[in-house]
């Protein structure tokens, strides 16, 4: 029987200080990963994710909130705005 492969978790914090040793230390990826007990691989990918979050081309958790909420909100604002517009032919109709 196959048991389900658990990954270990790694906080905010331990990526982006990971991160640094490359970026403003000037430690090697296979360095700094060996270091702190990771495959460089992983090292890699944290550091794309944040270069790219730092360009503005990846959304954070805050923003990701921020969108979702935004496009509930407009796809509240347009349904109210097609039953007004309902309404209001309903109601042209009834003053004829």
């Amino acid at each position: 029987m196959k048991t389900k492969r658990t990954y270990k978790t790694y906080p905010r914090e331990f990526k982006c200080e990971a991160v640094a040793l490359v970026n403003d230390q000037g430690y090697s990826v296979q360095k700094a990963a060996d270091s702190l007990g990771i495959r460089s691989n992983m090292l890699y990918r944290w550091k794309d994710e944040l270069d790219a979050e730092k360009s503005g081309k990846n959304l954070s958790e805050d923003e990701r909130g921020e969108l979702k909420k935004l496009r509930k909100e407009v796809k509240e604002l347009r349904m109210e705005k097609e039953i007004l517009k309902k309404a209001s032919a309903f109601f042209a109709k009834e003053m004829k």
